[in-house]
């Protein structure tokens, strides 16, 4: 049997909405997905864009960071996340994460803000690792006495839950939303860009499209451009399948949820495999386990299984990169580095069998027998 790291299930209703596009019937897609999104989330203002590393990058634009600012962010995040920091000069510090959860450590976090306070500390970009919100709660509290501004990456926190409360609409400054996860590629592109405050959202609809304005009493071809922006708009057939996708996304998690319990009932107890610590609500867009003995080894016999695999993350003062830039050593991140060497993503989504869910398991149990 093969099972893939991820499927997409399509259905009629997506490719009846993109036939309509096609066919000049769907004026408005993005304009609707907007609004759908907003309603769905519960947040005030969304604004669409080409992909969740644009949703990021209009992020930092939309809170005017400059050259020489610091934004403070997980060290087990995608490399998108630092990647929009030095895109404007501007300088990514890391925290280390909780042993668990995978999110950054709010400790840690407080303990650098307490040591380190300074204008140019402008914002602080968390992660919602797996679909598991960290206590956001707290992070708000230390936000407000440390006056800085709280961006989401819920890339993998789509239809995620806080307190009962969609993540999107639970107190962020800005939440940014990818529709083509890390190694959960669709066959669209897009991201999202959620916010309460209104200049925000102004900012980031005007800087999306190269902060283009027209005047509505000039012809239609007579335009300015007010700021530097770059070009961050949705097409009207990634708005229409996603928008499609989005109506089905609570299904989506509870299908995942149903899956992960299978996960939880089989796997308890497998020799050398730790099971996800669940401490808030959990989507499990992905399903991370751990691997004492040689994750490698473990993921190659899977894989020899027909099973893919992944890691959500490599920790980024891994990377070649900012490790040079910013003269970190191996040992800066202890607890990312020790999770990175045993964390281990298995098969999770919506189209999984459940045949497919009890081949994973057995396959698991089996070489764990091999551990000595």
């Amino acid at each position: 049997m093969q099972v893939p790291f991820y499927k997409i299930e399509v259905g009629t209703k997506e490719q009846q909405k993109i036939i309509d596009v096609l066919n000049g019937d769907a004026f408005y897609a993005v304009e609707d997905f907007e609004e759908n999104f907003q309603a769905y989330v519960g947040a005030s203002y969304a604004v669409s864009t080409s992909s969740g590393t644009g949703a990021l990058h209009l992020a930092m634009l939309a809170i005017d960071l400059k050259r020489g600012d610091k934004v403070l962010c997980s060290v087990n995040a995608h490399p998108a996340v630092p990647e929009v920091v030095r895109h404007f000069d501007a300088e990514p510090t890391f925290i280390d994460i909780d042993v668990d959860t995978f999110n950054i450590d709010l400790d840690k976090l407080e303990n650098y803000l307490e040591d380190n306070q300074s204008k140019k500390l402008k914002a602080v970009i968390v992660t919602h690792a797996a679909g598991q919100p960290l206590d956001l709660e707290r992070l708000y509290n230390i936000a407000k006495i440390y006056k800085i501004k709280i961006i989401e990456d819920a890339g993998d926190a789509l239809g995620a839950t806080y307190k009962g409360q969609k993540i999107g609409a639970t107190g962020a400054d800005i939440t940014c939303f990818s529709f083509s996860q890390h190694l959960k590629k669709s066959i669209c592109q897009g991201g999202m860009l959620v916010t309460e405050d209104e200049d925000i959202m102004e900012r980031a609809k005007l800087l999306r499209n190269h902060a283009i304005v027209t005047d509505e009493d000039s012809l239609e071809y007579i335009y300015d451009v007010t700021a530097i922006g770059n070009k961050y708009t949705m097409s009207d057939l990634d708005a229409a399948f996603i928008d499609v996708q989005l109506s089905r996304q609570d299904q989506i998690i509870a299908r995942q949820q149903a899956i992960a319990a299978q996960y939880n009932e089989k796997l308890k107890g497998v020799d050398h495999v730790s099971l996800p610590v669940v401490k808030e609500d959990h989507a499990y867009s992905n399903y991370i386990i751990k691997i004492d003995k040689n994750r490698d080894s473990f993921a190659r016999e899977l894989e020899a299984r027909g099973i893919a695999t992944g890691i959500h993350y490599i920790p980024l003062h891994l990377m070649s990169y900012y490790k040079s830039k910013y003269m970190l050593r191996i040992n800066d991140y202890p607890v990312a580095l020790r999770n990175y060497q045993s964390i281990l993503s298995i098969p999770i989504y919506a189209a999984m069998s459940d045949k497919e869910v009890d081949y994973i398991c057995k396959a698991i149990q089996e070489v764990a027998k091999t551990r000595v």
